[in-house]
């Protein structure tokens, strides 16, 4: 593979924990809605991922990654539904009664959202900074992670664009495929990486931080291309705004 002549064994641990990441919901959804896309289809696509993805991801981690990261156990299969999948249901739960009240404060609650995310990031890389492996990402190494994840991100949007088409799907299906096909939840990944990484949880996450600016930047480039192109006859979509986070 790519160790130890393009990445680190640390960074190339990142980089497959990186490829077992659950899809987004919220910029799934978003960018389907912009480029004129299924947008219900998205929303399944992308709940199914997440939902799927807390069990499958530490499962997959501990199987492809052996004793190189924190290990997968009973205790941190718990951490990681306390974190991740009891607020989620939570929040499905009391959405009937608090629903109202987050969508008319949804610009404040959105600092609140990305501001938990940023406070993960912070301790991800304090861990990291405390056991001094930050040395070993030379601007080379960063350089080959980024082409490798450049190359990972077109080879997704290929297969997903070009395999449902040839799986028959519908323009406004495949849109949804691509977009919830191909990108990676850095809200879900960096509650897992911090458990199944533990202290080397920086550069795990690593990865994935450089990879989730980088889908963003492209799909939204891809999704406003989209939304030029000409519908069908009689291929109608509706169209919904939806905040990409």
């Amino acid at each position: 593979g790519l160790v130890p002549y393009v990445l680190t064994p640390q960074l190339q641990d990142g980089f497959l924990f990186l490829c077992l990441v659950p899809s987004t919901i919220q910029s799934s959804i978003a960018f389907t809605s912009m480029a004129r896309g299924n947008v219900p289809a998205a929303i399944c696509a992308g709940s199914f991922s997440s939902i799927a993805g807390i069990l499958l991801t530490p499962l997959l981690a501990a199987v492809l990654l052996g004793g190189t990261g924190g290990g997968f156990s009973a205790d941190s299969l718990m951490k990681i539904v306390l974190q991740l999948l009891v607020p989620f249901l939570a929040g499905q739960l009391l959405r009937r009664w608090v629903g109202g009240f987050i969508g008319r404060h949804r610009k404040v609650l959105g600092y609140v959202d990305r501001g938990s995310i940023l406070l993960v990031v912070y301790t991800a890389f304090s861990e990291g900074m405390v056991a001094g492996i930050w040395h070993q990402v030379t601007p080379l190494r960063l350089g080959a992670l980024l082409g490798a994840e450049a190359v990972l991100l077109a080879l997704m949007l290929a297969v997903s664009w070009y395999g449902a088409k040839r799986l028959g799907f519908a323009r406004e299906d495949r849109i949804a495929i691509q977009f919830a096909g191909s990108k990676k939840s850095l809200a879900a990944g960096l509650p897992m990486a911090s458990v199944l990484f533990g202290a080397h949880a920086g550069l795990a996450v690593l990865p994935l931080m450089l990879f989730h600016q980088m889908q963003l930047m492209v799909c939204a480039v891809i999704a406003k291309r989209r939304s030029r192109d000409p519908l069908p006859d009689g291929d109608t979509v509706s169209r919904q705004a939806v905040p990409v986070g």
